[in-house]
């Protein structure tokens, strides 16, 4: 193929990146060539004491493990503390909320109140009187009267 490598059948690279993939070769080749006595690290965590058949040894593996819990519970007692903390503030937040909705319930029953209070309390013009009374019987009245007949 004019243009294009063929890294194998039926996967063809543009020649551009080319020169990438020799890069990544040569740190593919060069990772590989690294003695693993330089990748060794000393990583942290419970050891097995009892293999050890030297005193000095022996009590210098169990320091460190006890030195390793002391830092685990120092982190993991931090990292609650600011659990707990963020908490408490998301509580104070919410129960600020609770209040405001509480006075705007409060408000809002108040104004309820307000008109149905005005409606016990109409003007004494709305009501029947003896006057309205008769009127609707006389109206009444000759309706009945029709019935009859």
């Amino acid at each position: 193929m004019i243009g294009r490598l063929v890294l194998a059948p039926g996967v063809a690279v543009p020649r551009v990146l080319a020169p990438l993939l020799v890069v990544a070769q040569c740190v593919l080749t060069a990772s590989i060539l690294i003695p693993a006595v330089c990748l060794a690290q000393d990583v942290p965590g419970i050891e097995i004491c009892t293999a050890e058949k030297a005193m000095e040894r022996r009590t210098s593996c169990l320091q460190s493990n006890i030195d390793f819990l002391q830092r685990t519970i120092n982190k993991l007692s931090a990292d609650h503390q600011q659990k707990i903390d963020a908490a408490k503030a998301q509580i104070e937040a919410l129960k600020t909320t609770v209040i405001s909705l509480q006075k705007i319930v409060n408000d809002l029953q108040a104004s309820q109140k307000k008109p149905a209070e005005d409606v016990n309390k109409a003007p004494p013009a709305a009501k029947e009187t003896p006057q309205a009374r008769d009127a609707l019987q006389t109206k009444d009245a000759p309706a009945s009267k029709e019935g009859t007949k």
